[in-house]
């Protein structure tokens, strides 16, 4: 059996070099197909979702349902099994479907069973790939909600000079720098909880820990810092409390998106759902996200060049005010936490198991 190679019952599947074999003879499968199975045979015993398959099958190609449910019906008859009584492909209704079989790797080790709630893997590898994941989504949610804030904040024209230019760059690696240390903490601590628990319930306390540690860490320094530099700070800013609610969250999009087996799209939308309500909920709260703490900075600086009451007056208020408030925090939060999970959601393709 070749190197990467899947064996069950008399099959064996060589995604590698695209074949698959019947005690040795050759089935017929069409390429999308062949890549359907393989993703089946590596995910033994997971539910995989429909928007897997459009995901990592058909790869964002526009295709109805009855496409999926063809390549199935054709997997059965090349495998010789029994939609009525499934030995190799289970229907999940109305969520995707799960290879039960047993499945031997090309080591000639059992691949482990997993259940239908089992998390991507529990290794540190996998939860290092994880972490990684999530903080680079956590760094492109920074670098859009740098340029939002930078334009919008900017208190002079770009074009004629400098200044405003300035403005720009600086909240671009202000926000990049605080939503990767954001990421950081939040997405190492949910892949630290999928791994922990195999129903995943632990990514929410994981995400829910990593913010609240990392909010009350960069809370902490900001204000020392601004005290160190300038000899007061604004002491409302970010903190332990917002990113405990942020961070659980996103845990708690990442647990769904990863127990419903959901793709790219869904596990990314979801999150950002939670992520909206969560970061709309902060100021009514009375806690901050980065527009209610570079708002307050500002406050705390009168000459400074940063200026938010633009976004203010979108909303009826002369200043960055509580609505401003709630609505750039909804914004905030869905883009971080759809951005964290969709990153994660990527990452986990590449874990060894899942080749």
């Amino acid at each position: 059996m070749a190197k990467g190679s899947y064996r069950f019952d008399r099959f064996v599947l060589d995604p590698h070099n695209r074949r698959l074999s019947n005690d040795g003879s050759p089935v017929e499968l069409n390429s999308r197909y062949l890549d359907a199975l393989a993703l089946l045979v590596s995910e033994q015993g997971r539910l995989v979702s429909k928007d897997r398959f459009l995901d990592e099958v058909w790869r964002g190609v526009p295709v109805t349902d009855e496409a999926l449910t063809q390549c199935i019906k054709t997997l059965r008859r090349q495998l010789g099994d029994d939609a009525a009584r499934p030995r190799f492909i289970e229907t999940v209704p109305k969520h995707g479907y799960r290879f039960i079989a047993p499945v031997e790797a090309d080591d000639g080790e059992a691949v482990a069973r997993r259940s239908p709630e089992s998390p991507p893997g529990r290794d540190w590898r996998n939860v290092l790939l994880l972490g990684a994941g999530g903080t680079i989504g956590g760094g492109v949610a920074g670098l859009i909600g740098g340029l939002f804030y930078g334009f919008a904040g900017a208190s002079d024209p770009l074009q004629p000079g400098m200044g405003s230019a300035s403005v720009l760059l600086v909240l671009v690696c202000l926000t990049v720098l605080v939503a990767l240390i954001g990421g950081i903490g939040v997405a190492f601590g949910i892949a630290a909880g999928l791994a922990r628990d195999p129903s995943g319930r632990w990514a929410i306390a994981g995400g829910t820990a990593g913010g609240l540690i990392v909010g009350a860490v960069t809370k902490l320094l900001g204000i020392d810092a601004f005290n160190l530099l300038f000899g007061q700070s604004p002491g409302n800013i970010t903190g332990a409390g917002e990113g405990a609610i942020i961070g659980g969250a996103v845990g708690l999009g990442a647990w769904l998106a990863v127990k419903q087996g959901l793709g790219l799209r869904r596990g990314a939308t979801l999150a950002a759902l939670f992520g909206s309500v969560a970061g709309a909920v902060i100021p009514l709260l009375g806690g901050r996200l980065m527009g209610g703490s570079l708002a307050a900075l500002a406050a705390s600086f009168p000459n400074s060049r940063l200026k938010l009451d633009q976004i203010g007056q979108l909303f009826g208020e002369q200043r960055f005010g509580p609505v401003s408030q709630a609505v750039t925090g909804a914004l905030e939060g869905a883009l971080f936490a759809g951005c964290v999970v969709g990153a994660m959601v990527l990452a986990r393709r590449s874990f060894p198991d899942n080749s």
